[in-house]
């Protein structure tokens, strides 16, 4: 994809809307959603990277109720022929074809590749990548196994959603304090992560969310590792104008 003179791509993630509760999770969705009306101005493209719920599950007749807003924010923009994409989070990894069907917005459940200007990007949400974290990459093989959603969807929704709602906010991740600290650049396991990457093919940006920490880190010549932090503590996001890649803060 080539970018339009003065037009940019913009990503985001870690939203967790929803926690810690729908109450206290609307002022955040209040300020992404004017973050996305502020972007949809010289937006080229918009890249979602996960997280945007603390919980989604898509039943055959029914979604979570709540979120209207952003739902309705994202239905404008992608109607207006600014495209959107999906990566689905560690939170909302049971998201299925609704975005698809309504919002025409692609989802996808691995990273992948795009280019843009020349520049080739690695896109992802950033979960279960790299070395370590066993017991959750074991986890996540069986959360996504479709026995699993199978059974899930067994739950009455009355029953299902807050009993997921309640074990997400159990979750020390998303209130992006202990768990959201530098563990340096040579333990940050998407940079680990990036520089295998590297050895096989040539990227100059990896961009992940998942950390809850905003960072650039250097993992190879004309090289970097960008993670875009959350909308929780941060409010970053990042841009990239054809030229360079860079994390802002919304204000």
């Amino acid at each position: 994809m080539e970018i339009p003179k003065n037009k940019k791509i913009y990503f985001a993630s870690d939203n967790h809307l929803g926690a810690p509760t729908d109450e206290a999770s609307k002022p955040r969705e209040k300020k992404f959603v004017r973050w996305l009306d502020n972007i949809k101005e010289d937006a080229a493209a918009i890249f979602l990277l996960g997280d945007l719920f603390d919980f989604w599950f898509e039943y055959k007749h029914v979604v979570p109720k709540g979120f209207v807003r952003t739902l309705g924010k994202l239905a404008e923009i992608s109607d207006s022929g600014i495209p959107i994409y999906f990566f689905v989070g560690n939170h909302d990894l049971w998201m299925n074809n609704y975005f698809e069907k309504e919002l025409n917005i692609p989802v996808y459940h691995q990273p992948k590749e795009f280019t843009f200007n020349n520049k080739v990007f690695l896109i992802g949400h950033g979960d279960g990548l790299g070395p370590g974290d066993k017991g959750y990459k074991r986890m996540k093989k069986v959360f996504i196994h479709p026995f699993s959603k199978w059974l899930y969807r067994w739950l009455h929704p009355d029953i299902g959603v807050p009993l997921a709602k309640h074990l997400s906010v159990k979750n020390k991740l998303i209130s992006g304090d202990e768990d959201a600290k530098f563990l340096g650049e040579d333990k940050e396991w998407l940079a680990v992560y990036a520089k295998r990457k590297l050895t096989q093919k040539h990227y100059d940006y990896f961009v992940f969310g998942h950390r809850h920490l905003p960072m650039e880190i250097n993992v190879g010549k004309n090289a970097s590792y960008f993670n875009l932090g959350d909308w929780i503590n941060y409010y970053t996001y990042g841009v990239f104008d054809g030229e360079k890649f860079e994390v802002k803060t919304f204000d």
